[in-house]
């Protein structure tokens, strides 16, 4: 843990922020299905958004928007339909969404940031938006980042979100953070949706550059089944509510604010793929002696994706192997006469050889990681993570990725998402 401290609240919690979350009726399940999270006064806007060259409408709305314009004051956020492939008439829904909200808050369309999650090729269900916007606005509440986080899940099992508060120049500077996510979860964004409110004042090109480095250490380093979603966005808002002076480079301030930012991105990230669809627990790979730290971050969600190491670790089977080959195909070169692998505290390869271990112990680490990764009283799973270690030898790069295991339910769960 860094300089900081958790505190309540998520995405409230920063100063200047209201949050709200109802049942429109864009479920059918009739749960929570439309967000909003606004800002008192104008906040310097960054994102991350999908790299797949299918978009859904909201993220081609968002990109041209903050091309334009690096600052926002409300972000909108719908579940049920990702209104993806729906061509024109897609777009023009999302345009009447942002007018529609920015009418009721009393802004600027162009202040208004949109994200959507549900099933693709769906267009969004207008008449329940046009009745639901009016209620979402007069639900708006410095206590609101529960509801909110509750209405933009799908086959989340749980709802993820936290938030942090540091000092800087005397005064408390907070960082609040939801997302949702659980399946078609992959590395260069996934079926995730993220949204940060901070209030610390920053510049808008440090805010992005910021926000891409703690994207690139935590939502492009985690894994759940290998699929990259048309959808994915992660938004952060900054409004310089705290009132300290304006960060406009990296020196000791900006250091520690993107170090809470990234820490609020890694928990978040590490909360979607222990919530994988199926999943029974959170796997941590640990990569060092890379050439570089994007070396060993390319090794390592090589590993965590290998479907072979995700089934073994479901089967609780420490085939050290499987891990062996997928660091190998991993397109970074090192000498497999230095690589070393170790499977919680059992080393199980040392200097490219095997080595002798406990194979009933290690399975029944892996067991024990499952029991201690399932639901507790209160519905949140422990942070509890299956730890893979793998030195590739003599290079000084390091880094993390998260996954799950591969479950049956996995494929039930996705065998019926439409049905």
């Amino acid at each position: 843990m860094g300089d900081w401290q958790i505190i309540e609240g998520n995405v409230t919690a920063p100063r200047g922020f209201k949050a709200a979350g109802i049942t429109a009726g864009l479920k059918p399940s009739g749960a929570p299905d439309l967000a909003l999270i606004y800002s008192e006064t104008e906040a310097i806007a960054a994102g991350v958004f999908t790299t797949s060259v299918v978009r859904a409408a909201c993220v081609d709305y968002c990109r041209q928007r903050l091309q334009q314009k690096a600052y926002a004051r409300a972000i909108l956020c719908n579940a049920g339909q990702a209104n993806a492939g729906t061509g024109d008439q897609g777009w023009q829904d999302a345009l009447e969404t942002a007018q529609l909200v920015a009418q009721h808050l009393n802004i600027s369309p162009d202040a208004v940031l949109l994200a959507s999650t549900g099933v693709i090729g769906q267009r969004m269900k207008m008449e329940a938006f046009r009745a639901g916007i009016p209620q979402l606005v007069a639900s708006l509440s410095e206590t609101g980042g529960d509801a909110a986080s509750q209405a933009i899940i799908t086959t989340d099992l749980v709802t993820k979100a936290i938030a942090l508060e540091t000092t800087i120049e005397g005064r408390p500077v907070r960082i609040g953070g939801i997302a949702k996510g659980s399946g078609m979860i992959h590395p260069n964004m996934a079926t995730m949706l993220s949204f940060v409110t901070c209030d610390a004042a920053v510049s808008t090109h440090l805010w992005q550059e910021m926000l891409t480095r703690a994207a690139n250490k935590s939502f492009n380093q985690i894994t759940v089944d290998g699929d990259t979603s048309t959808n994915d966005s992660l938004i952060a808002l900054a409004n310089g509510q705290s009132r300290t002076s304006a960060i406009t480079e990296m020196n000791a301030d900006g250091e520690k604010l993107e170090a809470m930012l990234t820490e609020v991105c890694q928990y978040l990230a590490k909360a979607i793929a222990r919530d994988g669809e199926g999943a029974t627990c959170l796997i941590e790979v640990q990569v060092t002696g890379a050439p570089n730290d994007a070396a060993a971050r390319q090794v390592a969600k090589t590993i965590v994706g290998s479907s072979l190491v995700k089934s073994a670790i479901f089967g609780r089977d420490p085939n050290w192997g499987r891990i062996a080959g997928a660091a190998g195909r991993a397109g970074v070169p090192f000498e497999q006469d230095h690589l070393r692998i170790k499977l919680g505290d059992f080393l199980m390869m040392d200097g490219g050889q095997p080595m002798p271990y406990d194979r009933q112990a290690a399975s029944d680490y892996m067991r024990q990681i499952a029991q201690d990764s399932s639901f507790p009283e209160g519905g949140q799973r422990r942070d509890n993570p299956l730890i893979i270690a793998v030195d590739l030898g003599n290079g000084s790069g390091k880094g993390s990725a998260w996954g799950c295991d591969l479950s049956y339910d996995y494929v039930k769960i996705n065998a019926e998402y439409t049905t």
